[in-house]
């Protein structure tokens, strides 16, 4: 994902296979290292706004004029709570997830007319493995969360089919919070 000729490359293979593009979903992300500013490692720091912010930005760049050629598409990211309120250890990915919210309100502001759905997913803390290096940092109260805080992996995936569908029309431009229980229960989650 930080690499733009391999996100294009991908993104050119996925058309050339399935004649088209018609959801893009920037989903990868890193937390790693964990650590306060003032000790963190400017290369480590700079590789998580590499992946998180680049990497979505890459994402768009890519899909967006197949999309646009094509007079409709989605593009769905992964936001995080952590995107509107700082956490202690984590300014690269607070910055990140920011940013990259910032990111998809502007591919709508830039391409709603044009038919582009763009929408972002705020999760809440999800039962990852990002969750495990989290717990493992005992950094911050998210660190000291129990494992069953943490919402089922399943639930992001259906609300990501749900936002690709009609029903979620209200949302394009916004921001989808799983912890919401409208959305969760416009999704359809327990």
């Amino acid at each position: 994902m930080s690499d733009y000729d391999a996100v294009s490359s991908a993104v050119d293979q996925t058309v050339a296979q399935f004649g088209g593009l018609d959801v893009l979903i920037g989903n990868a992300g890193v937390i790693e290292p964990i650590s306060h500013l003032a000790s963190a490692d400017p290369a480590a720091w700079g590789h998580v706004i590499d992946i998180n912010l680049k990497g979505i930005f890459y994402g768009m760049r890519a899909a967006l004029p197949i999309m646009l050629a094509a007079g409709k598409g989605t593009i769905l990211t992964i936001s995080s709570g952590a995107a509107h309120g700082p956490v202690e250890a984590w300014s690269h990915y607070c910055a990140s997830k920011a940013a990259a919210a910032m990111l998809t309100r502007c591919v709508d502001k830039e391409n709603g007319a044009a038919g582009i759905r763009a929408m972002g997913l705020s999760p809440g803390t999800v039962a990852t493995q990002m969750q495990r290096e989290i717990k493992a940092s005992g950094i911050n109260p998210v660190s000291q969360l129990d494992w069953s805080d943490h919402i089922p992996a399943d639930w992001p995936a259906r609300t990501l089919l749900w936002m690709c569908s009609d029903a979620a029309d209200d949302w394009v431009g916004q921001e989808v919070s799983l912890r919401d229980p409208d959305i969760r229960a416009a999704v359809g989650l327990a």
